[in-house]
């Protein structure tokens, strides 16, 4: 089920393949099926969001593309390649707060590059370009415990960044914030997904949040976890809070919300 200009993702190249995905969870007495039959193409620069009720699969989901988790049948790619673990093309942003505490901001960002062996000042060149993306540069030297709970999820998504992968997913990284600072975490990663147009997955419980901030919402439903709606986002890009009143955002929210209802 679509709505809006759905010729948006047509030029753009398929970058995310799942086909026929299957996730079924067995113990001694009984089994729980997760996923059934997930189908889903993902085009290179999209930010996608999957939206669904507690227990419909979707971080399961999350977790099978970025390598965490094996499928039980089907098929997940990246680029033309399977997905049989966690790997340097995928970035994984979580809601808790995941930074390593013995390393500054500036160090927290540079570790998937000192991994990798670049040069410090290479690496030095990568953390001020996102020291600087997340509006964080006088903070480049202070601890995660000095920090806010926003201001450690901008350096977690900095982290991912650095790494230059194909695909950020992000399980429900805003998740813990308070109301506001939500606000301007969305604004603050919208900024960041036109400047670095990196492939985005992000999962949220959040209709609101999930238009706001993408150019296609998924819709999962439970038992078993399947996709019930798929939508393009008709909005303009360089939105602010304000666009949440635009009569086309209302009429998008009304139709997920009904969805989740039934």
């Amino acid at each position: 089920m679509r709505t809006g200009a759905a010729e948006r993702l047509e030029p753009a190249q398929e970058l995310i393949k799942v086909e026929g995905l299957n996730k079924t969870y067995v113990s001694r007495s009984k089994s729980f099926v997760a996923l059934k039959e997930i189908d889903l193409s993902i085009p290179g620069n999209q930010f996608l969001s999957i939206l669904g009720p507690s227990g419909c699969g979707k971080s399961t989901l999350l977790r099978i593309l970025a390598g965490l988790e094996e499928a039980t049948g089907g098929l997940a790619a990246v680029d033309g390649e399977e997905i049989v673990g966690p790997g340097a093309d995928r970035g994984m942003v979580f809601q808790g707060y995941t930074l390593f505490p013995w390393l500054t901001v500036r160090q927290n960002i540079e570790y998937g590059p000192k991994l990798k062996g670049l040069p410090i000042f290479e690496r030095r060149r990568i953390s001020d370009h996102y020291l600087k993306l997340i509006r964080l540069e006088r903070f480049a030297n202070a601890f995660p415990k000095e920090l806010s709970g926003g201001m450690k999820q901008r350096v977690a998504i900095a982290r991912a960044l650095a790494n230059n992968p194909k695909v950020l997913l992000m399980d429900e990284p805003f998740g813990a914030l308070d109301a506001q600072t939500k606000l301007e975490m969305q604004e603050m990663l919208l900024n960041v997904w036109v400047e670095e147009k990196t492939t985005v997955v992000f999962i949220t419980h959040d209709i609101d949040e999930a238009i706001f901030l993408s150019q296609r919402v998924l819709v999962m439903g439970a038992n078993p976890g399947r996709i019930i709606g798929d939508f393009v986002v008709n909005l303009p890009e360089g939105r602010t809070q304000e666009i949440k009143e635009d009569p086309d955002f209302l009429q998008l929210k009304r139709t997920l919300a009904s969805m989740l209802k039934h």
